[in-house]
């Protein structure tokens, strides 16, 4: 019995499918099975040898997953309905989500499309699949196109035409960071740039371990000190996570401890990182897209940055002051960021990067891929020019302030027509703001509300947004001065008290 429409689309999570794919958390039932997985495959098959105008046994497509403990009946699932659609199916194996894009692009290969099964840094019942073409990621409205298919399939009539070939999509995409990593550094070591430096990497126990030994360790990199690199779904030390504080804590130590120049830290599918200096202090959001703007203005000065809305006035200031840089701050949401750099590019606004504070990072060079790995070797590769001339790499951001007071609040929205309910409170909100001369609405502001304050009690700013995918208002406060946050709080109090389908108890 195939499965209600409904039930696919609610798998939607933007531009990926994400569900429950195993028992394990009270009150959270599997809606993510091998079969579901094999119906979603088989469309995503046929819509693309439709829009490849090619015949269905001609397309080739390669399955990928990570660590998670779902991965591997998932991908019999995946693999299933490909090879029941007709095309030529190649498994990949353990991968990361940017190795399997890359694996459109590499000559040997050339995917027409691929899968990844990941579910990013979500807890371990959860898994999801990711889709690329020649032109990237998959947008949300294929995605929807992809599970409005997905129920038509009838597979009682159908049976398997082709046998999976095997591939280890990971070793041609190791040689590619390493052949990037040589070329750029282009030192006397031409075979091991990285000899003399110390990197520490955290894998999380996700897909990301192949970097330590297929990546740094054959460019001269000493490893020792690096953990969690072995693949582990259950993710016993800590979660895959750059933005996690206890990842996050565990890789300081970790480079601290064995007195590293350089740690860094994976999601689980790497397609984010987050970096560490041999002085433990954490690169994460504003600092790291700081340090990836000061290398693009080595490369290419005087171009665009474009990032998601959370981002610091310190951090435009940094760009647009310090390395004469253009800010373009845009929607959260790492296919915002990304979408928004082509549309920029496409202007004839010359655009580099697009990158998001959780670390998702895209770079033009790179078809604006978003790759934890490849943000590495573009760190990696300064730090060993910093180390050649006698310099550092940590002063590149050294000019970069952080607010002194920085936090999130989530409030819930109780309505059950959550997105119209917060679009007029973000209405609302805008003319309270009007309305009061100490809350100084920013212009050109592309999501939600942003509001400036300059004053002798507070400085800094708010940002109250709509989240991407669930009933919440994220509310962003950042201030320069001790206390600040709850000055902010107590002169926007009044506004929200009159919310009463929205969960304030955050703010009190």
């Amino acid at each position: 019995m195939s499965e209600p429409k409904d039930s696919f689309l609610k798998l939607q999570n933007g531009s990926d499918v994400r569900g429950i794919a195993i028992d394990g958390v009270y009150g959270e039932d599997v809606n993510l099975t091998p079969e579901i997985v094999k119906s979603i495959a088989w469309a995503f098959a046929v819509i693309l040898a439709e829009k490849s105008n090619k015949t269905i046994t001609e397309i080739k497509i390669g399955v990928g997953h990570d660590s998670r403990l779902s991965g591997i009946s998932l991908k019999n699932g995946v693999i299933d309905g490909l090879l029941i659609a007709g095309c030529q199916v190649y498994d990949c194996g353990l991968a990361s989500t940017p190795a399997m894009f890359m694996g459109t692009i590499f000559e040997d290969i050339r995917f027409d499309g691929s899968i990844m099964i990941t579910a990013s840094h979500l807890p371990f019942n959860r898994n999801g699949l990711k889709f690329f073409d020649k032109n990237g990621g998959l947008n949300s409205i294929d995605i929807k196109e992809i599970l409005t298919k997905a129920p038509s399939v009838n597979f009682s009539n159908k049976i398997q035409k082709n046998e999976v070939k095997q591939l280890n999509l990971i070793e041609y995409y190791s040689r590619f960071l390493r052949e990037k990593i040589k070329q750029e550094v282009n030192s006397k070591e031409y075979e091991q740039p990285l000899k003399g430096l110390k990197v520490v990497l955290d894998a999380g126990n996700g897909a990301g371990g192949f970097f330590a030994e297929q990546v740094l360790l054959p460019l001269g990199a000493d490893i020792s000190g690096s953990q969690f690199l072995e693949p582990d779904g259950s993710f016993p030390n800590h979660i895959p996570n750059p933005e996690d504080k206890k990842a996050m804590e565990s890789i300081q130590k970790a480079t601290l401890d064995n007195k590293a120049d350089l740690g860094i830290i994976f999601d689980t599918d790497v397609d984010r990182a987050g970096v560490v200096f041999s002085n433990g202090q954490e690169i994460n959001r504003n600092l790291l897209i700081g340090l990836t703007t000061a290398i693009t203005a080595k490369e290419h000065p005087n171009t665009t940055i474009v990032t998601d809305s959370v981002t610091s006035d310190q951090l435009t200031q940094y760009i647009e002051e310090s390395l004469a840089m253009k800010h373009h701050r845009f929607k959260r949401g790492y296919k915002n960021v990304i979408n928004e750099a082509i549309r920029l590019n496409n202007e004839g606004i010359e655009t580099h990067v697009a990158i998001e504070t959780s670390g998702h990072c895209a770079f033009k060079e790179n078809y604006f891929l978003d790759d934890g790995a490849y943000l590495s070797v573009k760190v990696l590769v300064e730090a060993a020019k910093c180390k050649t001339q006698g310099k550092s790499i940590e002063t590149m951001v050294e000019a970069l302030k952080e607010p002194l007071e920085s936090k999130e609040f989530r409030l819930k929205i109780k309505d059950e027509n959550f997105k119209a309910y917060g679009t007029n409170v973000l209405k609302e909100f805008e003319a309270y703001a009007v309305e009061h001369s100490d809350l100084i609405l920013v212009p050109n502001n592309y999501e939600g509300i942003r509001i400036s304050f300059n004053d002798s009690q507070a400085s800094g700013w708010l940002l109250l947004r709509m989240s991407l995918h669930d009933p919440l208002m994220p509310l962003n406060i950042e201030v320069n001065n001790e206390g600040g946050i709850q000055v902010i709080i107590d002169r926007i109090l009044p506004f929200f008290e009159k919310q009463m389908q929205l969960d304030i108890s955050s703010l009190k």
